[in-house]
């Protein structure tokens, strides 16, 4: 083996202590070229997607380090992709841009470091075709988890046939917290496993409450799972890894960032067999959620609350504008994905979504910048998942709206008492 400029004899005992010891061959290439690619794009990268579709992980990363052009790999695409299914849509722009903004993470040592943390926590290493795998990922097209890395119990993982998300506010009401509490013990008597965020508020009681009646749940990080986040529920996720599973599509030592908890956000759609929206404000990111939910064709619940709430409006919202089912028990929930029916497929696969008010450019690049310390735009493209034309272009506009600022050493984040007022130098 030679992905990454990496030999064989070093990476096959970590790629095995992560994906199975009896791994040889083909087989093994696989999962480190998929485990790379966690490390190189962002979740939800369309045309890393739609490449390794056609090409397959090892094929497309080989192609990538060896600096092909976009105009040969589309034609390697074309001649591994007979039908034309997989790579058609794909034009050489696109694919130049991809390369550009995958090419400051390409490094060896960065796939190395993930496997061996990933190793040291027992994090196991899933592909598509695995008996775990949520068939509902599928559902995502080009946009869906090239890999998934697991801390806990893959029967867990195996039961999201029968599962619904359950999410909402992190200032959730005391009412928000009840109504959590209530529907997860009432979904998981009835047989359903739980998926959330791990978020303060409703998703952290969605999970206690399911852990409390002995049921199954998971957790989807926007970071690495080794690295639990939010802190403050480091023993909530401990107990989830010993009696649930704990899943993300980025490899350990990876950081939450707003974007990869946009993006976190489809996987808890995709994978569960409906989304209940517990508890929200006007703009609360759980209606991201609902939004991916729709978009798959997934049924969406929404829970009412008092009128005069700005806690529960996003509930409202949603149950007004986006023809939400109202829901008010676990009886009503369970309604929306009974357990002895099939899910239909969605007719298209969803994309991302982007906060109001800021690109998905600019969001990354927020992301990728600090209020201290000042980092170089090599840095920021490398942390952002974007090329560094991307980054430079941005940076200017960033600046001139005072978001960002550049310094002798580098650029930072503008504070916020000063953003308003700042200028181009």
């Amino acid at each position: 083996m030679s992905i990454l400029g990496l030999k064989e004899a070093e990476v096959a005992p970590l790629v095995r202590a992560v994906a199975g010891e009896g791994l040889q061959g083909d087989a093994l290439r696989e999962r480190f070229a998929r485990a790379a690619w966690t490390g190189i794009v962002e979740p939800g990268d369309r045309v890393a997607g739609v490449l390794i579709a056609a090409l397959g992980a090892v094929a497309a990363l080989d192609a990538v380090v060896a600096r092909a052009s976009a105009e040969e790999i589309l034609q390697r695409a074309a001649e591994s992709d007979a039908e034309g299914e997989l790579a058609g849509d794909l034009v050489a722009e696109e694919v130049e841009k991809a390369i550009e903004r995958w090419t400051p993470r390409l490094q060896s040592r960065t796939a190395l470091l993930s496997l061996k943390q990933a190793a040291r926590y027992a994090v196991r290493l899933l592909i598509p075709g695995d008996p775990a795998w949520p068939a509902g990922f599928f559902d995502l097209g080009p946009h869906a988890p090239l890999a998934l890395w697991l801390r806990g119990n893959e029967s867990t993982l195996s039961s999201v046939g029968a599962s619904i998300a359950l999410v909402g506010a992190r200032a959730a009401t005391g009412y928000g917290e009840h109504v959590a509490m209530e529907a997860s013990a009432g979904l998981v008597d009835r047989g359903y496993t739980i998926i959330s965020g791990a978020a303060y508020g409703i998703d952290g009681m969605a999970h206690r409450a399911a852990l409390a009646s002995s049921g199954q749940t998971i957790a989807v990080l926007a970071g690495g799972v080794d690295r639990f986040y939010p802190s403050g529920h480091e023993a909530l996720l401990t107990r989830i890894v010993e009696e649930g599973a704990v899943i993300s599509e980025l490899p350990c030592g990876s950081a939450p960032t707003k974007w990869r908890f946009l993006q976190r956000n489809r996987l808890i759609a995709a994978a569960s067999r409906a989304t209940v929206v517990l508890e929200a404000g006007w703009r609360s990111g759980s209606l991201n959620t609902a939004g991916h939910a729709a978009a798959l064709g997934r049924p969406l619940g929404a829970v009412p609350g008092p009128v005069t709430s700005a806690a529960s409006a996003g509930c409202h919202r949603l149950i007004r504008d986006f023809d939400a089912v109202c829901v008010t028990d676990a009886d009503e929930m369970a309604e929306l994905a009974p357990l002895d029916t099939a899910v239909e497929p969605p007719d298209a696969s969803t994309g991302s979504s982007e906060l109001p008010g800021l690109s998905a450019e600019q969001l990354r690049i927020m992301d990728a910048l600090s209020t201290r310390s000042a980092r170089l735009v090599d840095d920021i493209a490398a942390r952002a998942g974007l090329s560094i034309a991307t980054v430079q272009s941005a940076l200017g506009a960033m600046q001139l709206e005072g978001t960002a600022t550049e310094r002798a050493s580098g650029w930072v984040k503008a504070k916020p008492s000063s953003a308003s007022g700042a200028t181009a130098s």
